[in-house]
């Protein structure tokens, strides 16, 4: 059997792709949940006072990590070279978002969790990256 599809795309580029889009889609959630005030009263005082007392320039990175990363999950998926740009502005906002946390953490505020999803976010965008180059130069998106 050959391993790949129809298209000429390798089966695990679908797989990738999907993937990419799902764990993007559920920040897009985390964002979400982080922007209704009933569920952020609902939390326990330190998540809450965390996301209460974050910055405008953080909240919009973080927009721009999860909405990014999720255009560039479906412009892979719809094989589009401009998924590589994409996962770019996905990554800038990735990193300003960690430089808030980053400051939160050396001011003793802070759970690990945000700093550990932050580290995870940046780990998944710097591989969405170079596999949408990687996969620009198989010839698999255009």
């Amino acid at each position: 059997m050959n391993d790949e599809n129809v298209s000429g795309v390798h089966w695990s580029f679908w797989v990738i792709g999907a993937v990419a889009l799902i764990y993007n889609v559920a920040g897009i959630i985390n964002f979400s949940t982080q922007m209704n005030a009933d569920t952020v009263a609902a939390m326990p005082e330190l998540y809450r006072s965390i996301i209460e007392d974050r910055p405008a320039w953080a909240t919009g990175a973080f927009a721009v990590a999860v909405f990014g990363g999720a255009l560039g999950g479906l412009l892979l998926l719809l094989r589009k070279s401009t998924a590589y740009y994409v996962f770019i502005t996905s990554l800038l906002g990735a990193i300003v978002t960690m430089m808030h946390t980053l400051g939160m953490a050396g001011s003793g505020v802070g759970p690990a969790q945000f700093l550990i999803g932050n580290l995870v976010q940046l780990l998944v965008t710097v591989l969405l990256i170079w596999y949408s180059k990687w996969a620009e130069g198989k010839g698999w998106i255009s």
